[in-house]
Protein backbone atom coordinates (compact mmCIF):
# COMPACT_ATOMS: atom_id res chain seq x y z
CA UNK A 1 0.00 0.00 0.00
CA UNK A 2 1.40 3.53 -1.02
CA UNK A 3 2.59 5.32 2.11
CA UNK A 4 -0.34 7.76 3.38
CA UNK A 5 0.70 11.20 4.23
CA UNK A 6 0.74 11.80 8.19
CA UNK A 7 1.20 14.71 10.50
CA UNK A 8 4.98 14.78 10.37
CA UNK A 9 4.94 14.97 6.42
CA UNK A 10 3.26 18.52 6.58
CA UNK A 11 3.74 22.16 7.69
CA UNK A 12 1.53 23.05 10.36
CA UNK A 13 3.09 25.93 12.05
CA UNK A 14 0.33 29.14 12.13
CA UNK A 15 -2.15 27.09 9.87
CA UNK A 16 -5.43 26.33 10.50
CA UNK A 17 -6.13 22.40 11.35
CA UNK A 18 -9.41 21.24 10.98
CA UNK A 19 -9.00 17.70 12.41
CA UNK A 20 -12.30 15.08 12.10
CA UNK A 21 -11.52 13.34 15.76
CA UNK A 22 -13.54 10.50 16.89
CA UNK A 23 -15.54 11.82 19.69
CA UNK A 24 -18.91 9.43 20.20
CA UNK A 25 -18.62 8.80 23.57
CA UNK A 26 -21.10 5.81 24.69
CA UNK A 27 -23.70 7.71 27.18
CA UNK A 28 -26.05 5.98 29.12
CA UNK A 29 -29.40 6.79 29.47
CA UNK A 30 -29.29 10.29 30.92
CA UNK A 31 -27.24 11.06 28.39
CA UNK A 32 -23.84 11.36 30.25
CA UNK A 33 -20.37 10.39 29.01
CA UNK A 34 -19.87 6.73 30.03
CA UNK A 35 -16.32 6.08 28.98
CA UNK A 36 -13.59 8.67 27.11
CA UNK A 37 -11.26 6.21 25.49
CA UNK A 38 -11.90 7.52 22.43
CA UNK A 39 -11.38 11.17 23.61
CA UNK A 40 -8.02 10.45 24.99
CA UNK A 41 -6.68 8.80 22.24
CA UNK A 42 -6.79 12.14 20.16
CA UNK A 43 -4.55 13.67 22.50
CA UNK A 44 -1.17 13.07 20.93
CA UNK A 45 -2.33 14.70 18.03
CA UNK A 46 -4.11 17.80 19.54
CA UNK A 47 -0.96 18.32 22.04
CA UNK A 48 1.18 18.15 18.67
CA UNK A 49 -0.66 20.40 16.99
CA UNK A 50 -0.85 23.30 20.28
CA UNK A 51 3.41 22.68 20.29
CA UNK A 52 3.02 23.19 16.32
CA UNK A 53 1.02 26.56 17.02
CA UNK A 54 -1.74 25.55 14.82
CA UNK A 55 -5.25 27.27 15.13
CA UNK A 56 -7.02 23.41 15.94
CA UNK A 57 -10.31 23.03 15.00
CA UNK A 58 -12.12 19.92 15.58
CA UNK A 59 -15.02 18.51 14.47
CA UNK A 60 -16.66 15.17 15.16
CA UNK A 61 -20.24 13.14 15.37
CA UNK A 62 -22.21 11.49 18.77
CA UNK A 63 -24.63 9.14 18.44
CA UNK A 64 -27.02 8.82 15.71
CA UNK A 65 -29.49 12.05 15.74
CA UNK A 66 -30.84 11.52 11.93
CA UNK A 67 -30.06 15.12 11.21
CA UNK A 68 -32.05 16.81 13.91
CA UNK A 69 -30.90 18.67 16.94
CA UNK A 70 -31.26 16.47 19.90
CA UNK A 71 -29.91 18.33 23.24
CA UNK A 72 -28.79 15.30 25.03
CA UNK A 73 -26.01 14.43 21.68
CA UNK A 74 -24.86 17.82 21.88
CA UNK A 75 -20.90 17.77 21.75
CA UNK A 76 -21.15 20.48 24.74
CA UNK A 77 -20.34 18.26 27.54
CA UNK A 78 -17.62 15.95 25.55
CA UNK A 79 -15.64 20.01 25.24
CA UNK A 80 -16.32 19.94 29.24
CA UNK A 81 -14.95 16.56 29.01
CA UNK A 82 -11.53 17.73 27.15
CA UNK A 83 -10.99 20.76 28.77
CA UNK A 84 -10.74 18.48 32.31
CA UNK A 85 -8.10 16.30 30.50
CA UNK A 86 -6.14 18.25 28.15
CA UNK A 87 -6.20 21.52 31.12
CA UNK A 88 -6.64 23.33 28.09
CA UNK A 89 -8.87 25.69 27.15
CA UNK A 90 -11.84 24.58 24.62
CA UNK A 91 -13.84 26.97 22.98
CA UNK A 92 -17.32 25.17 21.76
CA UNK A 93 -19.58 26.27 18.74
CA UNK A 94 -23.04 25.49 18.97
CA UNK A 95 -23.06 26.00 14.99
CA UNK A 96 -21.24 23.58 12.52
CA UNK A 97 -21.06 25.74 9.89
CA UNK A 98 -21.58 29.57 8.96
CA UNK A 99 -20.45 33.71 9.54
CA UNK A 100 -20.13 32.67 13.70
CA UNK A 101 -18.09 29.86 13.44
CA UNK A 102 -15.59 31.53 10.54
CA UNK A 103 -15.32 34.72 12.71
CA UNK A 104 -14.42 32.75 16.18
CA UNK A 105 -11.96 30.65 14.33
CA UNK A 106 -10.45 34.53 12.76
CA UNK A 107 -10.56 35.74 16.64
CA UNK A 108 -8.86 32.37 18.31
CA UNK A 109 -5.21 32.71 18.68
CA UNK A 110 -2.66 30.14 17.31
CA UNK A 111 -2.16 27.20 19.79
CA UNK A 112 -6.03 27.44 21.05
CA UNK A 113 -9.08 24.82 20.34
CA UNK A 114 -12.34 25.43 19.10
CA UNK A 115 -14.60 22.22 18.82
CA UNK A 116 -17.83 22.31 16.50
CA UNK A 117 -21.00 21.06 17.53
CA UNK A 118 -22.19 17.41 16.47
CA UNK A 119 -21.47 16.96 12.89
CA UNK A 120 -24.93 14.59 12.21
CA UNK A 121 -27.48 17.82 13.65
CA UNK A 122 -26.93 18.34 9.65
CA UNK A 123 -28.09 16.17 7.29
CA UNK A 124 -25.69 16.33 5.14
CA UNK A 125 -22.75 14.45 7.06
CA UNK A 126 -24.32 11.31 6.55
CA UNK A 127 -25.37 11.80 2.63
CA UNK A 128 -21.56 13.00 1.87
CA UNK A 129 -23.10 16.54 1.29
CA UNK A 130 -20.28 18.26 -1.04
CA UNK A 131 -21.57 21.79 0.11
CA UNK A 132 -21.06 21.02 3.52
CA UNK A 133 -17.73 19.42 3.49
CA UNK A 134 -17.03 22.34 1.19
CA UNK A 135 -18.30 24.94 3.87
CA UNK A 136 -16.06 22.63 6.54
CA UNK A 137 -12.98 22.82 4.41
CA UNK A 138 -13.35 26.62 4.34
CA UNK A 139 -12.18 26.61 8.13
CA UNK A 140 -8.88 25.27 7.38
CA UNK A 141 -5.75 25.05 5.42
CA UNK A 142 -5.09 21.65 6.68
CA UNK A 143 -7.62 18.62 7.01
CA UNK A 144 -5.98 15.76 9.52
CA UNK A 145 -8.02 12.28 10.30
CA UNK A 146 -8.56 11.77 13.40
CA UNK A 147 -11.44 9.33 13.44
CA UNK A 148 -10.28 5.72 12.29
CA UNK A 149 -13.31 4.17 14.09
CA UNK A 150 -15.62 5.77 11.39
CA UNK A 151 -13.34 5.70 8.10
CA UNK A 152 -14.99 2.98 6.44
CA UNK A 153 -18.04 5.68 5.94
CA UNK A 154 -18.35 7.88 2.83
CA UNK A 155 -19.58 10.82 5.29
CA UNK A 156 -19.03 14.31 3.89
CA UNK A 157 -16.18 14.83 7.20
CA UNK A 158 -14.44 11.69 5.79
CA UNK A 159 -14.14 11.91 2.35
CA UNK A 160 -15.53 15.30 1.27
CA UNK A 161 -13.05 17.41 2.84
CA UNK A 162 -9.97 15.86 1.57
CA UNK A 163 -11.39 17.41 -2.25
CA UNK A 164 -10.81 20.61 -0.77
CA UNK A 165 -7.79 20.85 1.69
CA UNK A 166 -4.00 18.59 1.93
CA UNK A 167 -5.08 15.56 3.99
CA UNK A 168 -3.10 13.58 6.35
CA UNK A 169 -3.64 10.82 8.91
CA UNK A 170 -3.63 11.90 13.01
CA UNK A 171 -0.90 9.88 14.62
CA UNK A 172 -3.99 7.61 16.44
CA UNK A 173 -4.71 6.70 12.77
CA UNK A 174 -1.23 6.07 11.68
CA UNK A 175 -1.19 4.02 14.89
CA UNK A 176 -4.43 1.85 14.14
CA UNK A 177 -3.12 1.40 10.13
CA UNK A 178 0.30 0.29 11.14
CA UNK A 179 -0.85 -2.25 13.81
CA UNK A 180 -3.38 -3.95 11.42
CA UNK A 181 -0.87 -4.51 9.04
CA UNK A 182 1.27 -6.34 11.25
CA UNK A 183 -1.34 -8.82 10.92
CA UNK A 184 -2.44 -9.10 7.46
CA UNK A 185 1.02 -8.98 5.78
CA UNK A 186 3.49 -9.88 8.91
CA UNK A 187 1.81 -12.20 10.52
CA UNK A 188 3.33 -14.17 13.35
CA UNK A 189 2.04 -17.53 13.55
CA UNK A 190 0.12 -19.61 14.33
CA UNK A 191 -1.74 -16.46 13.87
CA UNK A 192 -5.40 -17.02 15.97
CA UNK A 193 -8.69 -14.95 14.95
CA UNK A 194 -11.35 -14.92 17.55
CA UNK A 195 -14.59 -13.55 15.88
CA UNK A 196 -17.80 -12.52 18.35
CA UNK A 197 -20.60 -10.05 18.33
CA UNK A 198 -24.20 -10.14 16.79
CA UNK A 199 -24.52 -9.44 13.53
CA UNK A 200 -22.91 -11.83 10.55
CA UNK A 201 -22.98 -9.69 7.15
CA UNK A 202 -20.76 -6.93 8.81
CA UNK A 203 -18.26 -9.77 9.08
CA UNK A 204 -18.70 -12.57 5.73
CA UNK A 205 -15.81 -10.86 4.50
CA UNK A 206 -13.24 -10.69 7.64
CA UNK A 207 -13.84 -14.04 8.67
CA UNK A 208 -13.49 -15.26 4.71
CA UNK A 209 -10.21 -13.58 5.22
CA UNK A 210 -9.27 -15.10 8.34
CA UNK A 211 -9.95 -18.34 6.58
CA UNK A 212 -7.16 -17.19 3.95
CA UNK A 213 -4.67 -15.37 6.59
CA UNK A 214 -5.11 -17.44 10.14
CA UNK A 215 -4.26 -20.69 11.24
CA UNK A 216 -7.13 -20.97 13.39
CA UNK A 217 -10.94 -19.25 13.32
CA UNK A 218 -12.76 -19.37 16.10
CA UNK A 219 -16.41 -18.17 16.42
CA UNK A 220 -18.63 -17.09 19.60
CA UNK A 221 -21.37 -15.28 20.41
CA UNK A 222 -24.76 -14.28 18.38
CA UNK A 223 -22.74 -14.37 15.22
CA UNK A 224 -22.54 -18.88 16.04
CA UNK A 225 -26.00 -18.88 17.28
CA UNK A 226 -27.16 -17.52 13.39
CA UNK A 227 -24.85 -20.10 11.86
CA UNK A 228 -26.16 -23.00 13.99
CA UNK A 229 -30.03 -21.25 12.75
CA UNK A 230 -28.81 -21.38 9.00
CA UNK A 231 -27.77 -25.27 9.15
CA UNK A 232 -31.31 -26.16 10.78
CA UNK A 233 -30.03 -26.10 14.40
CA UNK A 234 -33.12 -25.07 16.43
CA UNK A 235 -32.00 -22.23 18.47
CA UNK A 236 -35.12 -21.48 20.19
CA UNK A 237 -35.34 -18.36 21.78
CA UNK A 238 -31.32 -17.21 20.96
CA UNK A 239 -30.64 -13.95 19.19
CA UNK A 240 -30.01 -14.98 15.53
CA UNK A 241 -29.74 -13.20 12.57
CA UNK A 242 -32.52 -14.62 9.67
CA UNK A 243 -31.29 -12.23 7.14
CA UNK A 244 -27.90 -12.77 7.38
CA UNK A 245 -28.61 -16.63 6.21
CA UNK A 246 -27.90 -15.91 2.12
CA UNK A 247 -24.39 -14.22 3.45
CA UNK A 248 -23.44 -17.26 5.78
CA UNK A 249 -23.50 -19.51 2.31
CA UNK A 250 -20.46 -17.82 1.49
CA UNK A 251 -18.27 -19.16 4.01
CA UNK A 252 -17.17 -22.67 3.33
CA UNK A 253 -18.03 -23.95 7.04
CA UNK A 254 -16.28 -26.94 6.14
CA UNK A 255 -12.56 -25.12 6.36
CA UNK A 256 -10.51 -27.19 8.66
CA UNK A 257 -9.10 -23.72 10.50
CA UNK A 258 -13.18 -22.39 11.40
CA UNK A 259 -13.70 -23.73 15.25
CA UNK A 260 -17.30 -23.20 15.64
CA UNK A 261 -19.09 -24.08 19.95
CA UNK A 262 -19.06 -27.17 20.49
CA UNK A 263 -21.32 -26.13 23.64
CA UNK A 264 -23.27 -23.39 24.85
CA UNK A 265 -24.69 -21.41 27.90
CA UNK A 266 -28.34 -21.76 28.43
CA UNK A 267 -30.27 -18.99 30.15
CA UNK A 268 -34.07 -20.74 30.70
CA UNK A 269 -36.31 -19.52 33.68
CA UNK A 270 -33.78 -18.17 35.30
CA UNK A 271 -31.53 -20.95 35.68
CA UNK A 272 -28.42 -21.30 33.44
CA UNK A 273 -26.87 -24.81 32.48
CA UNK A 274 -25.06 -26.06 29.58
CA UNK A 275 -25.80 -28.36 26.40
CA UNK A 276 -23.90 -29.77 23.84
CA UNK A 277 -24.87 -27.83 19.98
CA UNK A 278 -27.97 -30.25 18.98
CA UNK A 279 -30.89 -27.82 18.76
CA UNK A 280 -32.37 -25.77 22.02
CA UNK A 281 -36.02 -26.50 23.36
CA UNK A 282 -38.59 -23.90 23.61
CA UNK A 283 -37.58 -21.01 26.09
CA UNK A 284 -33.73 -21.67 25.92
CA UNK A 285 -31.56 -18.62 25.07
CA UNK A 286 -27.70 -19.59 24.09
CA UNK A 287 -26.25 -16.40 25.72
CA UNK A 288 -22.75 -17.50 25.88
CA UNK A 289 -20.04 -20.38 24.54
CA UNK A 290 -20.51 -23.60 27.29
CA UNK A 291 -17.20 -24.98 29.15
CA UNK A 292 -16.04 -27.40 26.68
CA UNK A 293 -15.55 -24.48 24.28
CA UNK A 294 -13.90 -22.70 26.77
CA UNK A 295 -11.25 -25.12 26.85
CA UNK A 296 -10.97 -25.66 22.88
CA UNK A 297 -10.70 -21.99 22.28
CA UNK A 298 -8.13 -21.34 25.17
CA UNK A 299 -6.02 -24.32 23.97
CA UNK A 300 -5.82 -22.57 20.36
CA UNK A 301 -4.64 -19.30 21.95
CA UNK A 302 -2.30 -21.06 24.22
CA UNK A 303 -0.39 -21.59 20.69
CA UNK A 304 -0.83 -18.55 19.14
CA UNK A 305 2.16 -16.03 18.19
CA UNK A 306 -0.43 -13.51 16.29
CA UNK A 307 -3.63 -12.91 18.01
CA UNK A 308 -6.87 -10.60 17.01
CA UNK A 309 -9.99 -10.30 18.41
CA UNK A 310 -13.20 -8.76 17.95
CA UNK A 311 -17.03 -9.23 19.25
CA UNK A 312 -17.44 -10.68 22.59
CA UNK A 313 -18.52 -14.40 22.89
CA UNK A 314 -21.35 -13.56 24.84
CA UNK A 315 -23.92 -11.39 26.48
CA UNK A 316 -21.06 -10.01 28.40
CA UNK A 317 -23.55 -7.09 30.49
CA UNK A 318 -25.12 -9.73 32.19
CA UNK A 319 -23.87 -12.49 34.63
CA UNK A 320 -22.54 -15.57 34.00
CA UNK A 321 -23.03 -14.43 30.40
CA UNK A 322 -19.51 -13.09 30.39
CA UNK A 323 -17.51 -15.92 31.66
CA UNK A 324 -16.34 -17.20 27.84
CA UNK A 325 -15.18 -13.39 27.10
CA UNK A 326 -12.83 -13.48 30.53
CA UNK A 327 -11.66 -16.76 29.51
CA UNK A 328 -10.50 -15.45 26.42
CA UNK A 329 -8.70 -12.95 28.23
CA UNK A 330 -7.05 -14.81 30.86
CA UNK A 331 -6.21 -17.15 28.25
CA UNK A 332 -4.81 -14.28 25.96
CA UNK A 333 -2.91 -12.90 29.22
CA UNK A 334 -1.22 -16.44 29.56
CA UNK A 335 0.91 -15.81 26.17
CA UNK A 336 3.38 -14.47 24.53
CA UNK A 337 1.13 -13.42 21.85
CA UNK A 338 1.29 -10.02 20.11
CA UNK A 339 -2.57 -9.04 20.35
CA UNK A 340 -5.11 -7.16 19.15
CA UNK A 341 -8.64 -6.22 19.95
CA UNK A 342 -11.53 -4.09 18.48
CA UNK A 343 -14.84 -3.62 18.76
CA UNK A 344 -16.67 -1.39 20.89
CA UNK A 345 -18.79 -3.85 23.15
CA UNK A 346 -15.37 -5.66 23.12
CA UNK A 347 -13.33 -2.67 23.98
CA UNK A 348 -15.72 -1.52 26.84
CA UNK A 349 -15.68 -5.37 28.41
CA UNK A 350 -12.25 -5.16 28.59
CA UNK A 351 -12.31 -1.73 29.91
CA UNK A 352 -14.61 -2.86 32.60
CA UNK A 353 -12.79 -5.40 34.37
CA UNK A 354 -9.60 -3.55 33.73
CA UNK A 355 -7.34 -5.87 31.49
CA UNK A 356 -6.30 -3.35 28.67
CA UNK A 357 -2.96 -3.81 29.89
CA UNK A 358 -3.39 -7.45 28.64
CA UNK A 359 -3.69 -6.48 25.26
CA UNK A 360 -0.32 -5.09 22.59
CA UNK A 361 -3.32 -2.87 20.95
CA UNK A 362 -6.51 -1.37 21.33
CA UNK A 363 -8.23 -0.55 18.59
CA UNK A 364 -10.23 2.36 18.40
CA UNK A 365 -12.36 1.18 15.51
CA UNK A 366 -15.27 -2.17 15.69
CA UNK A 367 -16.48 -1.85 11.40
CA UNK A 368 -13.41 -0.27 10.73
CA UNK A 369 -11.29 -2.49 11.61
CA UNK A 370 -13.05 -5.15 9.94
CA UNK A 371 -13.20 -3.61 6.53
CA UNK A 372 -9.75 -2.73 7.05
CA UNK A 373 -8.75 -6.16 7.59
CA UNK A 374 -10.82 -7.79 4.72
CA UNK A 375 -10.34 -5.04 2.03
CA UNK A 376 -6.84 -3.71 3.25
CA UNK A 377 -8.50 -0.22 2.78
CA UNK A 378 -10.85 2.58 3.95
CA UNK A 379 -12.93 5.08 2.11
CA UNK A 380 -11.09 7.73 4.38
CA UNK A 381 -7.34 6.27 3.41
CA UNK A 382 -8.45 5.99 0.14
CA UNK A 383 -9.52 10.12 0.18
CA UNK A 384 -6.19 11.04 1.75
CA UNK A 385 -3.98 8.94 -0.65
CA UNK A 386 -6.52 10.77 -4.24
CA UNK A 387 -5.85 14.39 -2.31
CA UNK A 388 -4.36 16.43 -5.08
CA UNK A 389 -3.93 19.47 -2.86
CA UNK A 390 -0.04 19.20 -1.68
CA UNK A 391 2.31 21.74 -3.04
CA UNK A 392 0.14 24.11 -4.45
Amino acid sequence: MPKLKTLKDINLKNQRALVRVDFDLPLDEKGNIIDDFRLKESLPTIKYLIKQKSKIILISHLDRPGGRRIKKLSLAQVAQRLRNISRKKVRFSKEITGWSVKKTIEMMGFGQILLLENLRFNPGEEKNSPKLAKELAGFGDIFINEAFAVSHREHASIVGISRYLPSVLGFRFEKEIKELNKILFRPKRPLVAVIGGAKISTKIKVINKFLQIADYVLIGGALSNTIFASRGFDMADSVIDKESFEDIEKINLRNPKLFLPIDLAIWNKNRVYYKDVSGLFKGEKALDIGPKTIDLFSDLIEKAKMIIWNGPLGLTIQKPFDKASKAIVDAISETKAYSVVGGGDTIAFIREIKKEKVFDHLSTGGGAMLDYLANETLSGTEAIKECKRFGK
